[in-house]
């Protein structure tokens, strides 16, 4: 299967016409029709956005991969979902739970950018800086 290909596949099997798609993504649906026929290739900022739209893996689109799942994140969902389920941190992110599947991925991500930043801190530190 080709970009293209696995680019259509995914988008179907989230019940998704191009239209919406393509509005969703940010672009026009010539665009998209253009990256599913194969006349044009994404830029690699496209392509994350693609892999993270439709919930799998670059690699998977890239056709490095026959694992569409995005199981690897699910490691990560389930560390921050026991992250916020500590008082003292769910405070912060405590509509998670009931907020929509694409308002869970946002803040999911922002965590995600938080413990990036954070990584390699020691007590005493201020935060920050490491």
């Amino acid at each position: 299967m080709t970009l293209g290909d696995r680019l259509r596949e995914r988008r179907e099997k989230f019940g998704k016409t191009q239209l919406d798609a393509a509005r969703e993504l940010g672009i026009s649906n010539v665009q998209l029709s253009r990256y599913e026929s194969g006349d044009r290739k994404p830029d690699p900022g496209m392509l994350s956005r693609f892999a993270e739209y439709y919930h799998t893996t670059a690699d998977y689109l890239l056709g490095r991969s026959d694992d569409a799942s995005a199981n690897r994140d699910q490691s990560a969902h389930s560390a921050f979902e026991a992250f916020i389920q500590n008082p003292e941190h769910g405070v912060f992110f405590k509509e998670y739970l009931a907020a929509p599947e694409a308002r869970k991925e946002e803040m999911r991500r922002f965590w995600a950018f938080i413990q990036e930043k954070e990584q390699g801190r020691k007590p005493g530190d201020r935060q920050g800086e490491s």
